[in-house]
């Protein structure tokens, strides 16, 4: 999923966020190729059954979505058959689907259990049925992406199931089983992010006109009422709990219902975006003040009468009354944490809540231990009105980042990142010159003068308004990366034509002959480089450079996710130009070479004919690794300067593995 969307609230991440061992091997799914009758005869038709049970963890790409997105498809090749023929395409039967943010589009896939189907007619008796499966297997647990080749054989001698022979060639070593190592620093930061940012909107909610104005009366009434100042502070206290109890509840709610798959298509898929859309929509006006949003009284009177009824059952439901009366100003904020918890996981909608609601209740049970505090409060006015249009205007925001998602999806083309760049600007101008009081909305109060704080909060607006300024035209705008569509849908990207033409100041890479498969190979960001090891590792040499090895591939999300976040950052770029001759070695590229180039691999005993069979060969025989990113430096005796790296898009690390890499390189 990736992933998942993210925004203001969406910050996605597993629980356990485990790393691959980058020096082992992973094995493939494991197939059961069958066929749906053996008792054939010529003429009549028959299924060709492939089913894969995929490694935890990992899926493999279906065949039936835009060949021109990105990923690898499977590919059923059936060339040395005898006695049979293909009808139609290869089905993918019953596969999922997600929209991915790095290819722009919806792609199909199976993870678990997977099952491709190929109708054939059998024209000779006895046929031979012989053919291979290309395809590639990704993890976004790892975030690496692996180029795979089952190989099948099926004779038919009779017209028994027990008369068909099935072999499928081995490799002569078996692969190394991956090993996971639970790494969950980055999820646990993750998690305390979002519990944080769901504290802050607690706070928020309580400077709501429907809230705050109850802090001062729900506090004398547990002060009034009660025998002593520690009863009323019992009591207050479990006023509290009750408020954190009841958000929780709903969060668990929320997370014993959602199972990753319902998370899954509720955060990619174009329906429920745009059903967030119109209900974040929805709220936005309603803050901004074109209606009111009332529960049925008759809901909200029936819980009040319980709690009239006095002792713990009273006072819970009390707190109950609370959470129903606010609900038309801590709605949207509650709706806006559950909606950025749906990521499959247990734990975030479960403590989105509680730090919402332990925020919610903190004033409550504060205020009951010192209750002299409430004459420091300031007295409710227009000021908690304007605080709700505030929010009302982040709502709009967001409404426009869940219909990008659906937009990305049909390729509407509506909201276009230069598009949706304006809507921003647009609107956080007219937040800032709200906050200015240069606009008037309903239920604003005369507006005498300006406060410090808010002229401090129209101050923020605006900068990010001016931050926002060079998106239109195409700067990256790192801050906002996963709020903003992607790059590609830019219209005019003045900073890719500026780089494309220029490139970096100072010695780059240059090229001392044009590379091999250049006319149909690519590196991005202006990046000089070369697509044949031999041919880099020549020039490497003639330049005094060590030698950058980039295994890569058309179909790697994860590749095209460090090129953008990594590669871009100027630091990193300047090194890839300057100190290194970087070769990119693609896994999945299908030109075939001369017959002379040709070779049997040591591997698998296979007969290597493409430009992607050879590099796969050579990374997983070199280096025992056939999974990508995958990031090498050698010098030029082909040894490691420092340790390979795989995916990891800290900059920072990056940077000190190329820094590492030189000095090394210098010293040797």
């Amino acid at each position: 999923m990736a992933s998942r969307f993210r925004s203001i609230l969406l910050f996605t991440s597993l629980l356990f966020f485990p790393y691959l061992l980058f020096s082992q091997v992973v094995n493939p799914p494991k197939w059961d190729i069958t066929l749906s009758n053996a008792n054939l005869q010529p003429g009549e038709e028959v299924e060709l059954v492939f089913k894969a049970e995929i490694p935890r963890d990992w899926y493999i790409y279906t065949n039936d979505f835009d060949p021109d997105l990105g990923p690898l498809l499977m590919l059923l090749i059936m060339e040395e058959a005898e006695g049979v023929e293909t009808e139609g395409e290869l089905k993918a039967i019953d596969h999922k689907t997600k929209y991915d943010e790095i290819w722009e589009g919806e792609v199909n896939y199976f993870d678990g259990t997977g099952e491709f189907r190929q109708t054939l007619r059998v024209i000779e008796e006895s046929p031979l049925i012989r053919g291979s499966l290309e395809y590639q297997m990704c993890s976004d647990i790892t975030n690496q992406c692996i180029n795979f080749e089952e190989e099948f054989e099926i004779r038919l001698a009779g017209d028994n199931q027990e008369d068909v022979e099935k072999t499928a060639p081995e490799p002569e070593e078996e692969s190394e089983e991956a090993t996971f190592i639970p790494t969950d620093d980055e999820a646990k930061e993750s998690v305390i992010t979002f519990m944080i940012l769901a504290f802050l909107a607690g706070l928020a909610a309580l400077l709501t006109p429907c809230v705050f104005p109850m802090i001062p009366m729900t506090v004398s009434f547990f002060t009034g009422r009660s025998s002593s100042r520690a009863h009323g502070i019992k009591n207050a206290l479990i006023y509290g709990f009750s408020i954190i109890a009841i958000y929780t509840i709903a969060g668990t709610i929320v997370a014993a219902v959602q199972g990753p798959e319902f998370a899954n298509w509720l955060s990619t898929h174009w329906a429920p975006n745009i059903f967030f859309s119109a209900v974040f929509l929805f709220f936005a006006l309603a803050f901004l003040g074109l209606f009111e949003i009332t529960l049925p009284s008759g809901l909200v009177n029936k819980i009040d009468a319980k709690a009239d009824q006095g002792g713990l059952a009273g006072i819970f439901f009390m707190a109950f009354t609370l959470v129903l009366v606010s609900f038309s100003c801590t709605g949207p904020i509650v709706g806006s944490i559950l909606i950025s918890s749906a990521g499959g996981e247990l734990i975030k909608p479960i403590a989105g809540m509680f730090a919402f609601s332990l925020a919610f209740a903190l004033p409550f049970a504060l205020f009951a231990v010192f209750p002299e505090w409430l004459n420091s409060l300031p007295k409710s006015g227009g000021w908690l009105n304007s605080v709700k249009v505030v929010l009302g205007f982040l709502e709009l925001a967001l409404a426009f980042k869940f219909l990008s998602i659906a937009d990305q999806v049909y390729h509407w083309h509506i909201l276009d990142r230069e598009i949706y760049i304006a809507v921003w600007i647009v609107i956080f101008g007219l937040l800032g010159l709200y906050l200015l009081g240069k606009i008037k909305l309903p239920h604003d109060s005369p507006l005498e003068y300006i406060g410090v704080p808010r002229l401090m909060l129209a101050i923020t607006t605006f900068v990010f308004v001016v931050y926002l300024i060079p998106g239109m035209w195409g700067a990256p705008l790192k801050a906002l990366s996963g709020y903003l569509p992607p790059m590609s849908s830019h219209d005019f990207d003045l900073v890719r034509m500026t780089r494309e033409g220029g490139g970096t100041s100072g010695e780059e890479n240059t090229m001392d002959e044009p590379p091999m498969f250049g006319e149909f190979l690519h590196f991005p960001h202006g990046i000089q480089g070369y697509f044949d090891f031999d041919q880099a590792l020549a020039v490497a040499k003639r330049n005094n450079k060590p030698l950058f090895i980039d295994f890569t591939g058309h179909g790697c999300v994860n590749c095209r996710e460090m090129e953008a976040r990594v590669w871009s950052d100027p630091r990193v770029l300047q090194r890839l130009k300057e100190d290194f001759v970087v070769v990119a070695l693609y896994i999945d590229e299908r030109f075939t070479l001369p017959e002379s180039e040709w070779y049997t691999s040591t591997y698998d005993g296979k007969v290597k004919k493409t430009i992607g069979k050879q590099n796969a060969d050579f990374q997983i025989t070199r280096f025992n690794n056939n999974a990508q990113p995958y990031y090498v430096i050698l010098d030029h005796n082909e040894e490691l300067l420092v340790k390979p790296k795989a995916y990891d898009t800290n900059i920072q690390n990056f940077v000190e593995f190329l820094d590492a890499a030189k000095a090394e390189f210098a010293k040797r």
